[in-house]
């Protein structure tokens, strides 16, 4: 099925190519799927056993676990092959939601007893460790694509990726949407299988790919040495490329993580969401939305760009694009004549933007941006900019919102003004890594 989806929509790629790239994205389609099914358990979940007060500190609580499988992550990636660590990784988060979905199988709503003290501890531990799964799965995807792939065969192919992944970023916000027929315990099941499916289509790439298409570490012609832990985080610093491509996931992960805890926080005070299965609900119905518009991006949008304008007219596009949403969404803040339900659609609509850009639009543009870069840079230092540094942004915005969550409306109004002067410093990094991108690739050379 995916190989005939790709040979109508890939019409630029050669029969190898598409057996590739098809592959590569069922093995995205699992692992966003079950992503955003989990993403979208968490905060149903959460909320309802912890409180939706507690979610900046289980952000930022997220920042410290990152920073303690950061350097396990570094050191898998030292003694293991690329293929190998999916296995590894993903054996051990299939363990743990297989178990969550079986501890959701019993009755825990009444507050007080030692079975719902004890859920609450899960909730807590699913909750950051579902942030990990999104930071560290996608990571280690991507950074196997790049070493895998040149800049050529990618402008070519990377769109269809994403296309194939939204199919599973729709169909896990559905099922989410569905969560009052479901239940939580048999969701988190659907989410465990799909993560044992990523483990079984890298096995079979591994195994039916020819050698010539595994060929995009042909431009770092060093001897692959073991490297230490700070490897990654040191040519961050020393890399102004690298530098730049960590503020360009830093400004987007502040801004969003703001934007989107404003829609939560006013889901959860109307009583139609009010509970796990009504919360859960509604993000299902918004990661579908979002998702829907990322993969109509991706077919019919994404790729003409990034093939037409390039990589530079991509990143600068994003921060625009959001910039104008937040300007729309500021402006009805001050007209202050919506509902709370109305505000609810309006902020929904401004997240929905952000995100589903971001997944057809930025995401491809940023790992394209990877290619012309070094084994370590590809995995070490990408796997410090997309864990620790967007865990990291993300705590830094929940920061500001702990600070303000006494106070919607001042966090309404203070977090769009905050994210839109974060916008226009966010524009000008974008254009000087893309100049940066377009030089390295027109001169043949990689960042070391």
């Amino acid at each position: 099925m995916f190989t005939r989806f790709f040979k109508f929509f890939g019409k630029d790629l050669d029969e190898q190519e598409i057996q590739k790239f098809s592959l590569l994205a069922l093995a995205f389609f699992f692992t966003v799927g079950g992503y955003w099914l989990l993403k979208t358990l968490k905060d149903g979940f959460f909320f309802n056993f912890v409180g939706g007060n507690y979610q900046p500190k289980a952000k930022m609580l997220s920042l410290v676990v990152i920073s303690i499988l950061v350097p396990i992550y570094s050191k898998l990636v030292d003694h293991f092959h690329r293929h190998q660590l999916f296995y590894i990784i993903g054996s051990f988060y299939a363990a743990f939601f297989g178990l969550v979905s079986i501890f959701l199988l019993f009755s825990f709503d009444t507050p007080g007893t030692f079975y719902y003290k004890f859920m609450k501890i899960i909730a807590w531990a699913a909750y950051v460790l579902i942030e990990s799964f999104g930071s560290i799965m996608v990571a280690l995807f991507w950074s196997f694509v790049a070493s895998t792939t040149d800049a050529s065969s990618a402008k070519k192919g990377y769109f269809l990726i994403v296309a194939g992944a939204q199919l599973g970023a729709i169909v896990g916000p559905f099922l989410a949407w569905n969560a009052n027929f479901f239940g939580l315990s048999i969701l988190f099941f659907i989410a465990t299988c799909c993560i044992i499916s990523v483990i079984l289509v890298i096995k079979h790439f591994k195994k039916t790919m020819p050698k010539e298409q595994l060929i995009g570490g042909k431009y770092d012609k060093r001897p692959q040495e073991k490297t230490g832990f700070w490897e990654g985080l040191k040519l961050i610093f020393t890399r102004p490329y690298l530098f730049g491509v960590f503020l360009l996931v830093a400004f987007f992960e502040v801004v969003t993580t703001i934007v989107d805890y404003q829609m939560k926080m006013q889901a959860q005070a109307l009583p139609q969401y009010a509970t796990k299965e009504g919360l859960t609900s509604f993000m299902g119905m918004f990661g579908m939305s979002t998702n829907l518009l990322a993969f109509l991006m991706a077919l019919f949008g994404t790729g003409y760009l990034i093939k037409k304008f390039g990589v530079r007219v991509s990143l600068l596009t994003f921060p625009i694009s959001i910039g104008i949403a937040i300007s729309i969404l500021f402006g009805f803040i001050k007209l202050d004549f919506l509902s709370a339900q109305n505000m609810l659609w309006v902020t929904f609509g401004v997240v929905i933007v952000a995100k589903g850009l971001s997944y057809a639009l930025n995401n491809p543009a940023k790992e394209v941006m990877y290619i012309p870069t070094s084994r370590d840079a590809k995995f070490k230092a990408k796997g410090w900019i997309d864990m620790f540094g967007a865990r990291g942004s993300k705590a830094l915005g929940s920061g500001f919102n702990e600070f303000l969550k006494r106070t919607p409306q001042v966090l309404l109004y203070m977090g769009t003004i905050l994210s839109l002067g974060l916008i226009g410093i966010w524009i000008i990094v974008a254009y000087f890594v893309g100049n940066k991108f377009h030089r390295l690739v027109k001169e043949g050379k990689i960042v070391k």
